[in-house]
């Protein structure tokens, strides 16, 4: 299956309700921006999302906490996970793996000594690129010999700002252990929540390196569907009041086109101020700026999901607009896909 060859921006909207939709790894608080008052969502996070889910689903992730793949103490994970790769496909033809014997007598092997092999004569591109997540956000191994680095062509804004204001929310909770054998009680502890936040995500997808990490459309479809039902189906004590609003892909007509500011297009009208919306009763999400950029000769068609009745009748029969239909994805479903890279 050949990759993909269009040019596409990605604008992905979901709402949070009482949660937590990206905690700060260091302060265990919500990402936020404390001057514009808007929470932040990270693209490690999205990227988290859908491969926990497609991982799940029975895909080959490359990026995965696994530590019973490391052998020693001395090696990485990555390393590990390279070589979890390694044994589970060396019989594949197209990884073109050899014995240390057979690679040594073989010239055209030695001479292949470059970039992507080995000398076993193995293609760590290709490897790799049996893995979803590397074919979608590329992916780096820095194992001695097999030295790789791939440019993912799906990429996420590095922070994202929700489209709405809001003033975080201090949870306190207790635990029913004990915190220490000299206490009977419980620890306290404390959370930031928002209240509701109208979480936006901003995507591209580049097809230059597409052609190096091996995305196909059928990958790209896989995404967009793992995108919206991981946000939904996330179950975790701090992400599991979320829910998937609006998908959006606008794909160009060339590959140098772009769209500025396409992270603008939408925006929320509400009578209330923003940090007093608790739901989408309270406002109106405003649709008029991307339905005016559909209009630019720059823009081929702009796909859209949505279960939102009021922004899919807001969208339907507009110029340009196509709605699509999210890939079919079932638990403990095969993963063919892998087979074609």
């Amino acid at each position: 299956m050949s990759t993909i060859s269009e040019k596409s921006e990605i604008l992905f909207l979901y709402e949070s309700k009482y949660s937590m939709p990206n905690g700060d790894p260091f302060t265990g608080e919500q990402r936020f921006d404390e001057e514009a008052k808007k929470v932040l969502v990270s693209d490690v996070r999205m990227k988290r999302f859908i491969r926990d889910f497609l991982l799940e689903l029975g895909h080959e992730i490359y990026v995965v906490n696994d530590k019973s793949q490391i052998e020693s103490g001395d090696e990485s994970g990555a390393a590990s996970r390279l070589n979890a790769l390694i044994e589970k496909y060396k019989t594949s033809p197209e990884i073109k793996v050899k014995t240390e014997d057979d690679a040594n007598t073989d010239e055209k092997a030695k001479a292949k000594k470059g970039k992507g092999k080995n000398q076993l004569g193995i293609d760590v591109v290709k490897l790799l690129q049996k893995c979803i997540d590397v074919r979608l956000f590329g992916g780096i191994s820095t194992k001695e010999g097999m030295a790789v680095n791939l440019t993912g062509p799906v990429q996420f804004a590095l922070l994202n700002p929700a489209l709405n204001k809001s003033d975080l929310r201090i949870h306190q909770n207790t635990s029913v252990f004990s915190s220490s054998a000299e206490k009977s009680r419980g620890a306290i502890g404390t959370t930031s929540l928002v209240p509701f936040s109208l979480c936006q995500i901003h995507g591209w997808v580049n097809p230059f390196s597409a052609k190096h990490s091996g995305l196909t459309q059928s990958d790209l479809d896989i995404m967009f569907a793992a995108l919206w039902h991981s946000v939904n189906n996330a179950n975790t004590r701090s992400k599991s009041n979320q829910s998937s609003a609006l998908l959006i892909q606008i794909v160009y007509n060339e590959v140098t086109d772009k769209l500025y500011a396409a992270d603008k297009l939408l925006s929320i009208d509400a009578e209330k101020q923003d940090e007093q919306i608790r739901d989408w009763d309270d406002f109106s999400l405003n649709l008029d700026k991307l339905i005016q950029a559909a209009a630019s000769s720059k823009v081929k068609v702009i796909n859209y999901f949505t279960e939102n009745e009021t922004l899919n009748n807001s969208l339907e029969g507009q110029p340009k607009f196509h709605k699509m239909t999210l890939a079919s994805l079932t638990a403990n479903q095969k993963n063919d896909e892998s087979s074609a890279h």
